[in-house]
């Protein structure tokens, strides 16, 4: 059976912690030990500092391979200006503008599109060309081509990307 409570507890009744207890846990109390530690010689542990730096490194032979974080990390950093362009600049201008069945509006939301997938495209191309070892990171580019032709075609069909989406949206909502 499990106590719940005891004679010398160091939190309080009410859940707070003694003074006693709150003085260790400030922020000047911690920065005090971090660097009473940092410059006390035999607190630093240079032989396994030596080991890490001489086996956990991954030795590089024929095969080279993208760490799945840095693919995350292209990703993330390709998603971002789609996001912001999609789902707050467009926004501004999606009730008025884009959602109208003028031309404007679905060259507007088109564009729109076009450049937040252009975006998307040429950050993830630059990320990869980054890494020394992947070579001809240019066919990461060779959806422009796609991109540019089904913008055009939308738009001398009349197709409104983003109507559509909201109307898919507005369906599934309901």
């Amino acid at each position: 059976m499990l106590p719940t409570t005891s004679v010398n507890s160091r939190i309080q009744g009410n859940g707070t912690l003694s003074s006693r207890d709150a003085a260790r846990h400030t922020a000047g109390a911690k920065r005090y030990k971090y660097l009473r530690r940092l410059l006390h010689f035999r607190h630093m542990d240079f032989e396994f500092a030596l080991w890490q730096m001489l086996y956990l490194v991954k030795h590089q032979g024929k095969e080279y391979d993208v760490e799945w974080g840095y693919a995350f990390d292209v990703h993330l950093n390709a998603f971002y200006p789609l996001l912001v362009i999609l789902h707050f600049i467009q926004l501004f201008f999606i009730k008025y503008v884009v959602l109208s069945d003028w031309f404007i509006g679905y060259f507007v939301g088109n564009t729109f599109w076009l450049i937040s997938i252009g975006y998307y495209i040429y950050i993830t191309f630059l990320g990869y060309s980054a890494l020394p070892f992947l070579k001809n990171t240019v066919v990461l580019l060779y959806p422009f081509a796609a991109l540019i032709l089904l913008y055009v075609l939308s738009l001398a069909l009349g197709w409104n990307f983003t109507a559509m989406l909201y109307a898919f949206y507005k369906y599934r909502v309901n």
